[in-house]
C-alpha cells in the first residue's frame, strides 16, 4: 500500500500542476515557458534518478528504499507549499522528482516478485491504475483545490497522502530482494546522469529557446552520446549498473516501445486539454477539472479490465484497440473549437481515457513478462527511464507546438489559443498512429514464449492461458 500511495502521488503529481500553471505564473510573475519546469525539471529529477533504481535495490532493502523516497517527496512538497518564491517552489519540486524516480520501478518490480505469473495481469492493471490513472485525474482534484482553496493546496494535499504512505510503508512493507551489493562503476553512473539527464534537459530548453538552439542541440547531442557510451560500457561489465541485455527480447522491445508512446500520449493530451478548456473555451479553471472527472473515472475502470484481459486473451488485441480509440480521440480534438459543446470534449476525452489504460497494462505486462525472472528490476528500471524520458519530450514538444500554433493564427484570444492546442494535438495523433503501427508487431503469447525462450530450455514459465486471436 505504501508503494501503490507513493506511485499514485508521483504519477499525479506529473499533471495536476498543469491546470494550475496560469495561476502560478500570475502569482510569481513568470513566464508560463519558464514556470513549464515545474513539469519538465521534475521530469528531470525523475529520469536521472530512476536508472539508479536496480542498483539501489540490490544495496539497500525495498524498505528502506521506499522510506527515504516517500520521505523527500514529502519534505519536497511542503517546501512547494510554503514557498514564497519561483526558485523555492522549484527546488521542492526537484526533490519530490527524487521521490518518485525511486518508488514507480520499485513498484513495478515489487509486483512481479510477489505475484504467480497466472496473476500477473490482474495484479498490473492494479499497477496500471496507478500509473494511468493518476495523471488523468489530476487536473480534476487540482481544479477542485484551486478551487476552494489556492495553488498551495496541491502540494499540501501531497503531503497528506505520502504522510499515510509513509506510515503503510513502515508497517507492513517486507525486502522481497536478497542484497547482493555489487560493486559500483563510478563512470557509468556519470554518463547515465549526462545521458538521461542531457536529453530531458535539451526538451525541456526547446521551449524556452527552440529547438534549433545551441543551447537545446548541444544538451541533446550530449545526451544521445552519453546514453551511447553508457549502453556500450554496460554490455561490457561483468556486473552492469543497470543490464541493457533486456533488449535482447523482442517481446521486452515492443512492449517498452508501447509504453513509451501511450506515455507519451497521456502527458501530451493531459498538458493540452487543460489549458484549451481554461484559454480556449473560456471556462473557469474550476470546471475544467469537473470536465475531466468523466473521463478519469473511464480510465480508472478500463485500467483494471485491461490487467484482467492480458490474463486471458494477452497483450494483442487490447493494445490494439486501445491505440485505435486514442487516434479516434485524438482526431476529436483535432475538429474542436471554441464554441465546441462541453459534451463533444467531455466525449473525446473519454474515449481516449478508453484507449489509454486500454493498451497500457497489456504493454506494460507483455514486456516485463518476456523477461527472465533475474532481470526484473533491471526491465522495471528501464521502462520507466524510458518512459519518462518519452514523457518529457513529449511534453516538451507540445509546448513548442501550442505556441507556434497560436503565433501562425491569423486571429487573436481563444482562436489562436485553440489553434495551438490543434498543433500540439496532432503531435499526440501521430503518437497514437505510430503506436497502433508497433503494436502490429505483437505476438500471440505462445509465439512470444518460444521466441524469448533460449534455445533448447523447457517451456515451463509463463502463465497458461489461450492464445489470442487475430
Amino acid at each position: 500500500m505504501g508503494l501503490y500511495l507513493g506511485g499514485f502521488t508521483g504519477m499525479f503529481s506529473e499533471t495536476s500542476l498543469n491546470i494550475a500553471l496560469p495561476q502560478l505564473s500570475a502569482a510569481f510573475g513568470v513566464e508560463t515557458a519558464v514556470m513549464q519546469w515545474m513539469v519538465v525539471g521534475y521530469m528531470l529529477v525523475i529520469g536521472i534518478v530512476l536508472p539508479f533504481a536496480s542498483l539501489l535495490m540490490k544495496w539497500f532493502s525495498v524498505r528502506k528504499l521506499t522510506l527515504f523516497a516517500l520521505g523527500a517527496f514529502f519534505v519536497g512538497s511542503v517546501i512547494s507549499g510554503a514557498a514564497p518564491s519561483f526558485e523555492i517552489m522549484l527546488a521542492g519540486r526537484l526533490v519530490q522528482g527524487i521521490g518518485t524516480g525511486l518508488i514507480l520501478p520499485m513498484m513495478f518490480a515489487v509486483v512481479l516478485e510477489v505475484f504467480p505469473p497466472v496473476k500477473i495481469g490482474a495484479a498490473m492493471g492494479l499497477t496500471a491504475l496507478i500509473i494511468m490513472f493518476a495523471p488523468a485525474i489530476g487536473p480534476t482534484l487540482s481544479g477542485i483545490l484551486l478551487g476552494a482553496f489556492s495553488w498551495r493546496a496541491i502540494f499540501f494535499a501531497f503531503a497528506v497522502v505520502l504522510a499515510v504512505a509513509m506510515v503503510f510503508a513502515a508497517k507492513f512493507l517486507v525486502n522481497p530482494y536478497e542484497l547482493t551489493r555489487p560493486a559500483v562503476d563510478v563512470l557509468s553512473c556519470v554518463l547515465s546522469c549526462l545521458g538521461f539527464g542531457g536529453i530531458v534537459l535539451g526538451a525541456g530548453l526547446a521551449s524556452l529557446y527552440g529547438w534549433t538552439s545551441v543551447e537545446v542541440l548541444s544538451a541533446l547531442v550530449i545526451g544521445v552520446v552519453c546514453v551511447a557510451v553508457y549502453v556500450w560500457r554496460q554490455l561490457h561489465m561483468d556486473t552492469p549498473v543497470l543490464d541493457v541485455r533486456v533488449f535482447a527480447q523482442q517481446g521486452y522491445r515492443v512492449g517498452v516501445t508501447l509504453v513509451m508512446l501511450n506515455f507519451g500520449i497521456t502527458l501530451s493530451a493531459m498538458y493540452l486539454l487543460p489549458q484549451y478548456i481554461q484559454s480556449g473555451m473560456m471556462l473557469p479553471v474550476a470546471m475544467a477539472g469537473m470536465l475531466m472527472l468523466p473521463g478519469g473515472i473511464v480510465n480508472c475502470i478500463v485500467s483494471v479490465i485491461a490487467g484482467e484481459l492480458y490474463d486471458r486473451i494477452g497483450a494483442r488485441i487490447p493494445a490494439r484497440a486501445g491505440f485505435a480509440l486514442s487516434i479516434v480521440g485524438a482526431v476529436m480534438f483535432l475538429l474542436a473549437t471554441p464554441e465546441s459543446p462541453v459534451a463533444y470534449v467531455i466525449c473525446a476525452h473519454v474515449i481516449m481515457m478508453i484507449g489509454v489504460p486500454l493498451a497500457m497494462s497489456p504493454s506494460q505486462t507483455s514486456a516485463l513478462n518476456s523477461l527472465p525472472h533475474r532481470m526484473n528490476a533491471d526491465g522495471s528500471t528501464m521502462m520507466n527511464t524510458l518512459q519518462q524520458v518519452l514523457g518529457a519530450v513529449a511534453t516538451a514538444v507540445a509546448t513548442s507546438l501550442l505556441g507556434m500554433g497560436q503565433a501562425a493564427s491569423a486571429e487573436g484570444g481563444a482562436i489562436a489559443f485553440t489553434n495551438g492546442v490543434h498543433w500540439g494535438f496532432m503531435f499526440t495523433l501521430v503518437l497514437a498512429v505510430a503506436a497502433l503501427a508497433v503494436s502490429m508487431l505483437l505476438k500471440k503469447r505462445s509465439e512470444a514464449a518460444e521466441d524469448d525462450m533460449p534455445a533448447g530450455a523447457p517451456q515451463t514459465e509463463g502463465p497458461q492461458t489461450a492464445g489470442e486471436g487475430c
